[in-house]
Formats: C-alpha cells, structure tokens, sequence
C-alpha cells in the first residue's frame, strides 16, 4: 500500500473505511459491497481487471492521481469469483451489514466470508467429479504430519509420513487446490510450480492448541476414538487447517464431525512418477482425457464419481476389503441387478456436497430440491438392492436407509422448480404455511384491488380520464387530468401535480397501500424464516444423512464397477499369498478403447522362477503398452474392480514403479538423463521384494558402454538384490543374456513382420528374445525421407561388418575392459542388433523364395534348416 493510501486524513470517509478494512485482509481481494456493486480499489482493481478482463475506472483522488476501480454486479459476482480463485486468487466478501437509514457517514461493513482455492463449497467455483482438498503440512526434521479437509464434504484425514520423497508422493496422490505450510518450513522446494501455497504462523501449529480445537470440534475427550491421539504432528498440522478453515467461513462447520487416520502400509503406493506414466487420472499433458478414470467412469453421481478416482489413486492392500468390494461387485452382476440401482442413484445427485452447504448455511432452494427428489427415490433404491446377495451391499443399504419424514416436509414446503436463491422468493409452496399465503394474497392482487377501485371511482366522480397508479417514489395514487381535476371529490388528498395532470389519494387508499407495502416486505421475511426452518430440520439429522451420502457414493461405485465389468468385458481377478502374477489375455483398458481394431491381448506370468521378464522387440511393437496394461491390472485388481483379462491371480503388491519415456526438467535444471538416473535411484532405493516394477530403456541417455553399464547393473541389482517383480523393457540385446545368468531371469519379446521393406507389427509376446530391431523400418514408417533410410541402411551394414563379437558385460563393467573391447566404437550409439552377424540359418532363410518352390522342394528345405538350428545349438 502506497503512502498515500496510508495517508487516511485525506480520504473520504468511505475510502478510509475500504483501507482500514483492506489492511485486516492484505492478501485476498476485497470485494467491498457498495450498492448492487461489488468494487475493488488501488491494487485490487488493476489485478481483478487485468485476471478476469473488466473495466478498469477511477473515483476520487489519491495523492493527486485517480483511485484505480473496477466493480462486478453483486447479482452476477459468482462467475467473476469462479475466474478469480481458478486463477489462484482469494478474496474477501465484504457486506453492508449497518442501515443505511440509520448510518451516520458510510454504511457499517464486515467481511463475512474469504474464499480461497481449498476452502470452496459453492457448486459455481468447484469441478464436481473432483475433490477439492485443502493441505497441511507440519514437520519435525524429515518425519512430517500431514492433513487434509474437503470443506465442500467435510471428509478430514490425517497421516504421518518419513521422508520428503514420501511427502512428495503424497502430495502428487492429493492435488491440493491450496497448502498450508508453517514461516519456518525448510522444504517449500518440492512445493515449487503449485499455487495456492499459504505461509501461516507457526504458534497456529502449537499441539495444545490443535488438540484442543480438534476435541471440540468433534465433541470428544481426546481422540483416540480415532486412532490419532499419538499422531503428534498430524494433530499439529490438523488445527491449523481447522483454524483456516474457521476463518475463512466465519460460521461454525458442523459437518466436519470425523476424523480419518490414513495409513501409508494399508495401501499399495505410487510415486509421482508412477502416476503420471499410467496417466490414472491425469494425462501425461495435464488433461483428464484417456485416462484410466476417463475409461471407468460412467458414475451416475458426481459424489461416486469422486470416491472412484480416491479408491483409483488408492488401491488397497488389505485382500480382505478388496474381496468385500469385488464379491459385492459380482452380486450387483448376477441378474443385472446393478442396472435399476444404477438408474436410481441418478435421481440422487450429489447430496454429498448440498448437505455442507446445508449445515454451511449457504444451501440454495435448488440444492433442497434436489435432495428432495434424493429422498423420493430411496425408497425405490431399497427395494433394488433386497435381491443383491451381499452382505456389504447389505450394510450399505442399511447405511443409507430412508427419510420418508424429510421427504414428506421438502416435497409439501419446496416448488416443482425452485428459484436460483431465496432473496427474492417463490420457494415455499403454496398452502404449505397460511401467514406467508395470506401475505402473499394480499400483494399479488393488488393489481386487481386497483382496477376495482378505478371502475368503482370512475362510476362515482363520472371522470372519465380517472386511472389508479403505482410508482416506487409515491406509492399508490389516483391520476386526473388537468382539464378534469377541478372535478376531485372532496376526500381526495392532492399528493403531486404534474404538468398535464394531478395525483391524489384517498384514506382507503393510503390504508390498503400501507397494507400491501408492507406485505410484500414481510411475506419476503416469513419466507426466509421458513427457509431457514428447513435448513435447520436437516442439520438436525447431518450425521445420519453424511453417512447415508457417503454410502451412496460406494454403492455408486461398485454399480459402475459392474457395468464396466459388462461393457468392456473384464472378469473378477483372484488373490493369492505366494507373491506372483498369472494374468491369461490381459488388456490396456485405455488403448483398447482408443483402437479401431481389436486389441491383441497378452499374457503375463510371474513367480518365484519368472521374477524379471527382459522385455525386447521393435520401437511402437507394443512392449510400453504390455508393461503399462499390466501394473494397470494390479491397480484395479487392488481397488476392487474387475479386470481386463480373461484370467487373473496376484499375488501380494505393496508399491508400483514405472521408469518409463523421457523428459527432462528445465524448471529444476535436469537432463533427461538425470530425470532417468534419479527415477531410477528412487525404486532401487524404496522398491521390496513385493514391489512391482516396469523399467522401460534404462541408460538409453548417455553413450553406448555407460548406458548399457548402468542397464545391466540396474537390472542385476533389481533381480538379486531386491527380488522385486520387474518388467525391463530395452534395446540393448546384450541384456537378453541375464536369462542365462540369473536364476530368476527370463526373456519375452514382442513380435513383428516385414512385408515389402515395411513393418507390420503383431504385438504379441512371446518367451525368448527379439531376433531383429526393425529400427530402420520404424523409422521409414515415421516419415524420415527415403535417401536418409538409404544412407541408414548402408551405415548400418558397415557397423554390422565392424562389430562382429559380442559383449559380455559382468554386473559392474571396468572402463579399461570397454575400452578394450575390439570392434566397438563409442562415436556410433548401434541398434540393438548391431552386434549380431547373421548366421547360417539366417542367411539360408534369406536366399529362399518360396514362389519359386514347389511343396515338396518346400519341405525339403524345411528339414535342412532344422538340420543347421541343430548344428547353432
């Protein structure tokens, strides 16, 4: 703020009143209510117009230069808000609060209301298939507490987590609209690129006070009904989240009446890196198309559709709850019974987030309207579910249970089709309350009590130019003309002379427009109390029907669960204690919606003798999409869904990796060879022998001899060392030879065909290694002009003369030894297959000509290339 806006005495009383206001709130935009207005000054105004593109105007002076002003409409200020806080922006929602028939100088305003990113709940400003979640985080060195509310549902969870890479992983699995960090927090680095981070005082994160706020909060005596009381720093960071949130609401937060423990061991974990590769819910441009959750969901609510992408984000390690899940999947299957349930969750629609408006006080007549037809279908929805044998379908039906009470008091209280707010009325039906209908009688017809005035006034006076009239300035009158009002009975009481007529009233007339007046003011009053009645009558039952909503939002989900299940043809994978995967046929469920032909499906087994598949074949032959469709099998498995494949059996899964494609990292510095080397250094650091692990060309990024070091010993290390379940996609046919050396090593390759010097690609896969790379067809197929292929091809037979002996690499190469290698030069990063001399059987399949052959010729030669494989071997 300039000096001269710190210069107070030389403002009007109103701009001081801006200033001294704005000064309590330096950090969010004031929306100061002036009128139908909201106005934003100085600052304020010159970022509001410059975000959203409004007008930007001055009023007044301010040390000799014009006060910059910008306004938005008070009736239409919601979508302006909705640009601001998407654009990362809070602001403060200032009010006249004071009379201004009453006010000596400005009007008495107060903020009543700060909207910030992670404190949403309105239905304009939230996306409604995503959560909205406000973060804290509090540390003692690197162990760190961490809580997070979803204001708009009132979910609250809490976890203590080791070590900022797992702080991290957290934070990429939340997608936080906002963070709350204490002054002093020394790891803001792996915040850097997220908006909406707060920097709050660290006495906000005292744990006496936070154990405090959080007993009242949820009305206990201490909080180990929850599972938290020794959760130190997650207390911690816990009350200063709930303080944020107090403040920025101004009002109590009644729905906020549970507290969840999460722990990091109950589910499988994925690191940022992880769910950006299999694109979960997030594609790797940052959109939500072809995604896994784009394939699943066909939610019928927004709430379900919210709890998917949790449970997608969060897969299950607890077999047991994953059973409960599928089983109740697989009953909702038998005799279709998930497709009626389906339907009635439809009329639902999200109470989740209209009972925290509710119990915010800031729920809408449409939002009671809905839950009114929410409450008409439950019965319906009750006897969908008796003939679903399951007991957690049971349970949940039991949870959801009915309101016919409710129900019976929105559907006599609330209009078929309710306006966009109270403010102006026409909410309360008709009959349900005799004051507000008597009220209402006597205003909406008036103007059929002036006409019969008029008639009856005109047949007395005999003046035919008489008419009764209304205006907002004189209220009610009669009108003469000029000519005429000499005419004027003597009750007539002259009320304003114009230039061609004159206005008067009479006692009844005055007396029936203080009537009318008022009763439009006071049934407008009476209907904003019945209102609220109703908002009270439903916060008094909150708890039962949060429970209810959040019920309905797994039944949702496990409805889908079952319709995908039919659509796209998954079955019900089985679990098992001996680590492993068995998959027969599995699929990518995303590329298989986005082929026009079918999806060539393939399998994978992995157990104690089969830990790590050394995965070769061409560029674009399908190995990314074999690897990415299996971890892809073990998520859903996991959430407790069906799976594409025609079989399925896994075994125990506590973390997912993927070290898949290339990028680097401009931001912070990195080559795409170093994002490789540090994505590579987190799984052999964090990966267990029940971790499953895709490894896609590791070592591709630096030259020859250092890559295919750094592949090999990757490799090795993963197969000896950590046992892990590995899937190591690459190019460096040297690698295929940890088959011989490992016990628990084996080569799979996929498969592709040349036809006319073109490549058609069969994408299945086979046991044992590739025998071609087919890069120089690959890359014919991407366009590269046929004279740079010609010169390819000619380089790549002179390498393949120069290179004739192969490499055998121990796990940790000597530089003297690679240097030593004959034939071998650094200069030139070779194909795969560079290092192969094609042998007798090639050669002999390469001089033959089958069109030239008769049958038996055919099969003659057939025996002799059997005879040279017997010989190679």
């Amino acid at each position: 703020m300039s000096a001269a806006q710190k210069d107070l005495s030389s403002h009007t009383p109103m701009i001081r009143q801006y200033l001294k206001i704005k000064g309590e709130h330096p950090n969010e935009l004031l929306f100061y209510r002036m009128g139908d207005f909201y106005e934003l000054f100085y600052d304020d105004a010159k970022k509001t117009a410059e975000l959203i593109d409004i007008t930007l105007t001055a009023r007044g002076q301010s040390g000799g230069s014009p006060i910059p002003m910008a306004g938005v409409p008070y009736h239409a200020a919601e979508n302006y808000i909705a640009r601001l806080v998407r654009a990362g922006q809070s602001i403060a929602i200032c009010e006249q609060i004071g009379d201004p028939a009453t006010a000596k100088g400005p009007v008495e305003r107060k903020v009543v209301r700060i909207i910030t990113p992670g404190t949403l709940s309105d239905e304009a400003f939230l996306e409604d298939r995503r959560d909205n979640l406000l973060l804290a985080i509090f540390n003692h060195r690197e162990c760190f507490g961490i809580a997070t509310l979803d204001i708009s549902s009132g979910r609250f969870a809490v976890s203590e987590i080791e070590g900022v890479d797992a702080l991290q992983e957290e934070i990429q699995r939340l997608q936080p609209a906002e963070v709350l960090i204490s002054e002093d927090f020394p790891y803001e680095d792996i915040l850097s690129g997220r908006s909406g981070i707060r920097r709050q005082g660290p006495w906000l994160f005292e744990a006496d006070t936070a154990h405090r706020l959080l007993t009242q909060q949820l009305q206990v005596r201490d909080l180990t009904g929850f599972g938290c009381e020794d959760l130190t720093l997650a207390i911690c960071a816990a009350g200063c989240l709930l303080q944020y949130a107090r403040e920025t609401q101004r009002t109590a937060l009644p729905h906020i009446r549970k507290l969840t423990r999460e722990r990091r061991e109950d589910a499988v974990v994925l690191d940022a890196t992880s769910r950006r590769n299999l694109e979960i819910d997030t594609n790797l441009l940052g959109g939500h198309q072809h995604t896994l959750a784009w394939v699943m969901d066909r939610t019928a609510t927004a709430m379900g559709a919210r709890q998917l992408r949790r449970w997608l984000n969060r897969p299950l390690r607890d077999s047991e709850q994953v059973y409960q899940r599928q089983h109740a999947v697989a009953a909702l299957l038998d005799g279709f019974h998930y497709e009626p349930v389906h339907d009635l969750l439809k009329r639902v629609g999200d109470i989740e987030r209209i009972l925290a408006r509710v119990a915010l006080r800031s729920a809408r007549p449409r939002d009671l309207a809905r839950l009114r037809d929410a409450f008409a279908a439950l019965p319906d929805l009750q006897q969908a579910l008796k003939p679903v044998s399951s007991h957690h379908v049971v349970r949940l039906a039991t949870l959801i249970s009915e309101y016919p009470e409710l129900a019976d008091l929105l559907e006599r209280a609330v209009v078929d089709n309710p306006p966009v707010v109270i403010r102006d009325g026409g909410v309360i039906r008709e009959g349900f309350d005799e004051e507000l209908d008597e009220l209402r009688n006597i205003s909406e017809n008036a103007g059929q009590y002036l006409l019969d005035v008029e008639t009856r006034e005109r047949e007395r006076t005999g003046i035919s130019t008489l008419k009764v009239g209304y205006n907002r300035v004189h209220g009610y009158y009669i009108e003469i003309s000029r000519a005429q009002s000499d005419q004027a009975p003597v009750d007539y009481i002259r009320r304003q002379t114009l230039k061609n007529a004159e206005r008067f009233i009479t006692p009844e007339l005055k007396e029936f427009e203080d009537k009318a007046l008022s009763a439009k003011s006071r049934a407008l009053a009476r209907e904003k109390g019945l209102y609220d009645d109703l908002l009270e009558a439903l916060a008094e039952q909150l708890a039962q029907l949060q429970d209810s909503a959040q019920a309905l939002a797994e039944l949702d989900v496990l409805t889908n669960f079952a319709e995908r299940a039919t659509s796209l043809r998954f079955t019900a994978p089985a679990f098992r204690e001996e680590p492993g995967l068995d998959i027969d046929a599995g699929r990518h469920p995303v590329v298989e919606q986005l082929l026009d032909e079918p999806f060539v499906p393939n399998n994978v087994l992995m157990d104690e003798q089969r830990r790590m598949l050394v995965i070769t074949g061409p560029n674009m032959g399908g190995k990314s999409t074999y690897m990415r469709q299996t971890a892809l099998i073990a998520l859903l498995a996991y959430c407790g869904s069906f799976v594409p494949a025609d079989r399925a059996i896994l075994g125990p899964v506590d973390r997912i990796f993927t070290r898949m494609g290339s990028s680097d990292d401009i931001a912070g510095g990195r080559s795409t060879f170093m994002v490789e080397m540090t994505e590579t250094a987190n799984i052999l650091h964090n990966a267990s022998r029940h971790s499953l692990v895709l490894m896609d060309e590791v070592g591709r990024g630096t030259s020859t001899f250092d890559g295919l070091s750094l592949a090999w010993a990757t490799a090795e290390h993963l197969a000896r060392e950590i046992g892990c379940y590995t899937l190591f996609a690459t190019h460096y046919f040297e690698l295929t030879q940890l088959a011989d050396q490992l016990d628990h090593a084996v080569n799979v390759h996929l498969t592709a065909t040349e036809h006319d010097d073109s490549i058609v690609f069969l994408h299945t896969v086979h046991d044992g290694p590739a025998s071609q790379s087919y890069g120089l067809q690959v890359a014919q197929l991407a366009g590269v002009p046929q004279s740079v292929i010609a010169q390819a091809r000619s380089q790549l037979h002179r390498l393949e003369g120069e290179n004739s002996e192969p490499v055998t690499l121990s796990a940790s190469p000597a530089p003297e030894r690679q240097a030593a290698s004959p034939g071998r030069h650094e200069a030139f990063q070779g194909d795969m297959f560079a290092s192969l001399e094609p042998g007798p059987v090639e050669k002999a399949l390469a001089e033959l000509d089958p069109d030239d052959m008769t049958p038996r010729q055919a099969l003659e030669r057939l025996y002799e290339l059997r005879q040279l494989m017997a010989d190679k071997g």
